[in-house]
């Protein structure tokens, strides 16, 4: 999947099935959390931002490459 240069919004990866399959293994708890609706508009960008506060770089940079391959 192009991430476009991390500006897809989470709504198109939410959109697309194997993006969404990668976020649902990798963050399951993410993808039950109740902003995820709301959370739409927000680029990837945006998101890895503050993920980077609580997930360790080696799971966001393995997260990134098999969206990548989606």
């Amino acid at each position: 999947m192009d991430l476009k240069n991390g500006k897809v919004t989470v709504g198109e990866l939410m959109d697309h099935p194997g993006a969404r399959a990668v976020l649902q293994k990798r963050f399951p708890m993410l993808m039950k959390h109740p902003m995820m609706g709301a959370a739409r508009t927000i680029t990837l960008e945006q998101i890895l931002a503050v993920a980077r506060e609580f997930a360790p770089q080696k799971k966001i940079d393995e997260a990134l490459a098999d969206l990548r391959r989606a």
